[in-house]
């Protein structure tokens, strides 16, 4: 299946640069991130969103699931799930593996849905 790659620009622009937070994921009561090096992706007119390195990451609590989707500007994304959650922590992890040029950054860091985990604190910002 060929899929269309794009190239962030004027019309649709994607920054990733460190985050200055210190921030920690947590979910089912558990910590599952604590970090001082978050990366904040700014895309065209969508939220901040924190991408979290896998380094700092209890990746025990997390299992990896078959879902993916694409994005034409980022790549494959890949999921993962938090065990602990149930259902509510079905997916609610992704990362991009091999993440497009243009935002090469976010390559071995995960980011999270904030309504499927406890909480995401943004420490020092």
């Amino acid at each position: 299946m060929e899929r269309t790659v794009k190239i962030p620009g004027p019309d649709h622009p994607i920054t990733v640069q460190p985050s200055p937070a210190h921030v920690v994921v947590k979910a089912g009561g558990r910590v599952i991130v604590d970090t001082s090096k978050a990366l904040s992706l700014r895309e065209a007119s969508y939220g901040e969103v924190l991408y979290l390195p896998r380094d700092d990451a209890d990746m025990s609590q997390l299992t990896r699931t078959s879902h993916e989707t694409y994005c034409p500007y980022k790549g494959v994304c890949s999921y993962y799930s938090i065990t602990s959650l149930g259902e509510k922590g079905v997916n609610a992890v992704w990362t991009y593996e091999q993440p497009y040029d243009a935002v090469a950054g976010i390559k071995d860091h995960l980011a999270f849905y904030p309504d499927r985990v406890d909480s995401i604190e943004k420490q020092g910002t």
